[in-house]
């Protein structure tokens, strides 16, 4: 199983962004001289040998042609590690401003992926469809990686895991099933992988809230007001699936929420929690190690301590 970090792109408004992104790089600094294997940030000068990836592109609002051309350059300037992440988006007021109905975002996704897949592979394409029509296309430079980079697709509906069975190379999925809900998933991904004659390969990609510090009630003292904030943040957009209890204290609210879902704790609960993630399906998590608003300071020894103490020990017992 691989392990990356997710880089926090989102910040409380005010802040300077010139520091905020300074801070970014020093993470990524840090994430790199750890030895971990991947993160989802365009910072692919800082982090040679390092996997980056998006998580997650909203496909239907963008034209599919920029985004392979976007994605073919990433992967020539990584040296072949990219990857594509996409999903449908579930925001109406997104599409609203970007024009594009809602109700098409399933097409527009499988058209999507369809162009972007020909476009990394094939010259002179020309394509007809329900949303884009052109013809003789070729895109440079190509990817490096061959076939090409993987596509993943993100959802967490059984229609849509299915549909990432059908049409990607893996499967993005995002924090909220708890990890027996997860490995229901991973095996109906999987089933309907083998029923459309697909075997072997898939990726099964998991973005994860992880904290971790040198004992449990340091870890949720130190994350609860950034983390709650995030997902209320979500709440008020329309996720679904998962209530908190406003009247609770906040570290008893986050408790509540990380549940069988999260890793947060000391090394030791991280690490269990983190091959519980591989047990039930897991080839690769990424792991969200902050959130807007959290302490420079806190970000780094977090990242020190996962580096240092829970990824040696994960990767030996995952090793095969």
């Amino acid at each position: 199983m691989k392990l990356g970090v997710y880089l926090n792109a989102q910040h409380p408004a005010g802040d300077d962004p010139a520091r905020r992104f300074a801070e970014t790089v020093e993470q990524a600094r840090l994430i790199r001289s750890l030895g971990f294997d991947s993160m989802l940030q365009r910072l692919a000068a800082e982090v040679p040998g390092l996997e980056i990836g998006t998580n997650l592109v909203l496909l239907p609002l963008h034209n599919p042609v920029e985004i392979a051309e976007v994605g073919a350059f990433l992967d020539v300037l990584t040296g072949g590690r990219f990857l594509l992440g996409v999903g449908l988006g579930y925001r109406p007021e997104e599409f609203e401003i970007f024009g594009v109905p809602m109700a098409e975002r399933v097409s527009r996704l499988a058209e999507g992926v369809e162009i972007i897949r020909r476009l990394w592979t094939e010259d002179k394409v020309t394509h007809r469809g329900r949303h884009w029509t052109f013809e003789n296309v070729t895109i440079r430079p190509r990817p490096i990686q061959s076939p090409r980079p993987p596509i993943l697709v993100g959802s967490q509906v059984p229609a849509g895991i299915a549909r990432a069975a059908r049409i990607a190379d893996g499967w993005l999925v995002v924090p909220l099933p708890r990890v027996d809900e997860f490995a229901a998933q991973a095996r109906a991904f999987t089933a309907a992988r083998t029923a459309e004659g697909r075997t072997g390969g898939a990726q099964i990609c998991r973005l994860l809230e992880v904290v971790c510090a040198p004992d449990e009630e340091s870890a949720i003292r130190r994350a609860a007001p950034y983390l709650l904030d995030k997902y209320a943040a979500y709440f008020s957009w329309g996720l679904e699936g998962v209530t908190l209890d406003p009247g609770a204290p906040p570290e008893a609210q986050l408790r509540g929420l990380a549940a069988n879902r999260f890793a947060i704790g000391s090394p030791a609960q991280v690490i269990e929690a983190l091959l519980a993630q591989h047990a039930a399906g897991a080839t690769h998590l990424t792991m969200r190690v902050s959130w807007p608003g959290m302490p420079q300071a806190d970000v780094l020894a977090g990242i020190e301590l996962l580096g240092r103490q829970v990824l040696p020990e994960v990767r030996r017992r995952t090793a095969v």
